[in-house]
């Protein structure tokens, strides 16, 4: 029996990182695949009538040494990868896939839980009960448990080619990604950048025994280098290699794989009944249809684009009266925003970055979920780890009860993925009369030390740790039954909204007191520079607003009608842009070819969700300012209404249980500074 396969000796059952070697994983994804297909047969073919315990709770345990398996191997393809791992997902995927239409059109199995369903309302069963069986069977459903032979082996075949196609499109945008650098040797051309970040570049240079400096598209890298360097060229050089990525005459071209996509899911849709994948997706969602979610994005872009259009004039005439800059491009936008806020507010990232050094904001991040919610991080040493830079924390509560495991990795390495995300190890679930627990991880690119400096954050950096923390608390609280229920397994345009409300204590003097200490000095952060950081909190944010709408309206594009008739990726982008497009096209870039979140994340039609939950979140944080931000009592209702229930009921259900209404847009668009 393979090490993956067996519940681990270790503390916690946590994953035995070091003990596992590459050749260990498709032994086991073997075996766990024919575990689990055992499980299901036992299932579907029992002779026993079929009950809500024998066929529902049956099958809502299943397969979960194969998903242990999974998230421990998929969560390492994304923050650890390497060729061998990549090989090996090429070759896991189809089997995964072939294994989850092998289930869902598994008809003897659907037949019991339509036999479960028919007769629900005579089961007496709890409210999560009946939210697991109706899951079931619309799951069952949505996934072709009705269609015919031939179109199920059609789904099957789908399936299939979207689980490569997703992984290849994956690994071309870290493939580039990782492939550009901008090597500098002329100290001159460094003019403009914070000593911390030509440090760091040196320091990469050195580590690839170069002289000078190397800039990489990875963030912590990239986004210092267009805010600040006073090199225009430069900044056009690095700007577009980063909208290159996988958009290169090279072998890590997405344009076919995106236009595959698209219409592999369009197909997906129409075999399964439905208009549009848009349509399919939205069914599972709080917004429901495509219609609701261009309506929604249309009334956002009608209230935020006057403000949009004033601030990016005002943002060119800066530029222009500044340096002469006749038309402002995307290499010029990060660069004049922070001159522009300097001057407006005398506050730059510079000044706030000395108190916001990385174990006092994470300590911060600690300490607030401490008041909020009465949990306690304790850094332990006797947890196993993927790599030595990730931190691992035992959680409990303030009766000493053990809550969680949380593992933090926070640097850019070459094997991980940029950008920021939260995940999970092991959910939590109930079974046996033990509250099993789960194991979560966050997962961050922020700027790492230097040979003098400790790892300073930006700002920004400050509010994506609260948000990724958010998202982690929603899965360490949980508290449901059945896993499949569990944590962040809720509706996706809900799932944003613990992580939004995080964001928002990031701006409050009280909780900033907290952790924000002058990383020398201990000295805490001055009263004026809080004021500006809530001054300066709604920037630019119509230009913001914007640039958010554009990606939920290209992610609608390309899901919510026929894609059938594309066959120019750019032409197609340029038409989905043009009603929120403020700066110059840049024809040597494309978005769609390395949008991770709707080709190769969980996002497909599902990019507004971003929108729609700082709707939720400027509401549910209005219901704190008005009480105070630590306010224990609407703090524990926070938590048992929606951190502990995971997706056992609707969300508005729970939404409106804790807040007493539904959400208003007006709460968004007054913290957005977009109505007074």
């Amino acid at each position: 029996m393979s090490i993956l396969t067996q519940h681990f000796e270790t503390v916690h059952n946590t994953a035995p990182f070091s003990k596992i070697n590459n050749e260990d994983y498709i032994p086991a994804f073997d075996q766990a695949i024919a575990s689990t297909r055992t499980e299901i047969d036992a299932i579907a073919n029992t002779v026993e009538p079929a009950t809500f315990d024998n066929t529902i709770v049956a099958l809502a345990f299943s397969g979960m040494s194969l998903d242990r398996l999974s998230t421990i191997f998929f969560n390492l393809h994304s923050a650890e990868t390497n060729d061998e791992l990549e090989q090996i997902a090429q070759d896991v995927a189809p089997k995964l896939a072939a294994l989850g239409n092998d289930i869902t059109l598994n008809f003897d199995l659907f037949k019991r839980i339509k036999q479960v369903y028919d007769q629900k309302e005579q089961l007496d069963l709890t409210l999560e009960q009946t939210t697991l069986l109706e899951k079931n069977y619309k799951d069952f459903v949505r996934n072709g448990a009705l269609l015919s032979d031939d179109k199920k082996e059609q789904l099957r075949a789908i399936d299939t080619e979207l689980s490569l196609l997703k992984l290849k499109y994956g690994e071309h945008v870290l493939a580039d990604t990782n492939a550009y650098e901008l090597h500098i040797t002329d100290e001159a051309e460094l003019a403009g950048l914070p000593d911390g970040v030509k440090e760091a570049a040196a320091g990469l240079a050195r580590s690839q025994e170069k002289t000078g400096w190397i800039f990489t598209l990875d963030y912590p890298s990239y986004i210092p280098f267009v805010t600040y360097a006073e090199n225009r060229e430069l900044r056009k050089i690095i700007t577009i290699a980063a909208g290159k990525k996988a958009y290169q005459d090279n072998e890590n071209n997405n344009e076919e794989i995106v236009l595959k996509i698209a219409k592999l899911r369009f197909q997906r849709a129409q075999l399964l009944g439905y208009q549009t994948h848009a349509h399919f997706v939205l069914e599972e969602r709080m917004a429901q249809n495509p219609d609701k979610v261009n309506a929604f994005l249309d009334d956002l872009l009608t209230k935020a684009k006057p403000a949009a259009k004033d601030e990016f004039h005002e943002l060119s005439s800066f530029a222009n009266e500044t340096d002469g800059i006749a038309i402002l491009e995307k290499w010029d936008g990060a660069y004049y925003a922070e001159k522009l806020k300097q001057k407006k507010f005398q506050l730059d990232d510079e000044q706030l970055k000395p108190y916001f050094k990385l174990e006092n904001v994470l300590q911060g991040a600690f300490e607030i979920a401490g008041k909020l919610f009465g949990l306690y991080f304790n850094e332990v040493q006797t947890i196993d780890k993927y790599h030595k830079d990730v931190q691992t924390f035992e959680v409990k509560d303030d009766l000493g009860n053990f809550i969680a495991v949380f593992y933090a990795d926070f640097f850019p390495r070459k094997g991980k993925r940029n950008g920021a995300w939260m995940t999970s190890f092991k959910p939590q679930y109930k079974k046996d009369g033990k509250n099993e627990r789960p194991h979560v991880s966050i997962v961050c690119n922020f700027t790492p030390a230097t040979e003098t400096k400790p790892s300073l954050l930006t700002f920004n950096e400050v509010t994506t740790l609260f948000h990724e923390f958010g998202h982690a608390l929603h899965g360490m609280l949980a508290d449901t039954v059945y896993p499949t229920l569990s944590g962040t397994a809720v509706f996706w345009d809900f799932v944003e909204l613990p992580s939004q409300i995080m964001e928002n204590w990031c701006y409050e003097q009280e909780a900033l007191a907290l952790f924000a200490k002058h990383y020398e000095t201990g000295e805490p952060i001055p009263m004026d520079l809080v004021t500006k950081i809530r001054e300066s909190a709604s920037f630019l944010e119509g230009m913001a607003t914007l640039r958010q709408l554009s990606f939920g309206k290209l992610d609608m594009g390309w899901h919510g009608q026929d894609p059938t008739a594309i066959d120019n990726l750019k032409n197609f982008e340029n038409k989905q842009f043009a009603s929120t497009q403020l700066y110059p096209d840049v024809t040597e870039n494309a978005m769609s070819t390395s949008f991770s979140h709707i080709f190769n994340g969980g996002y497909s039609s599902g990019y507004y969700s971003y929108k729609w939950a700082e709707v939720l979140d400027a509401d549910a944080f209005d219901y704190f300012k008005q009480n105070g931000i630590f306010n224990k009592e609407i703090a524990t209702k926070f938590k048992n209404t929606v951190l502990s229930k995971g997706g056992t009921e609707h969300p508005m259900s729970l939404y409106k249980q804790f807040r007493g209404q539904e959400p208003k847009v007006e709460a968004l668009l007054k913290r957005a500074g977009l109505i007074k």
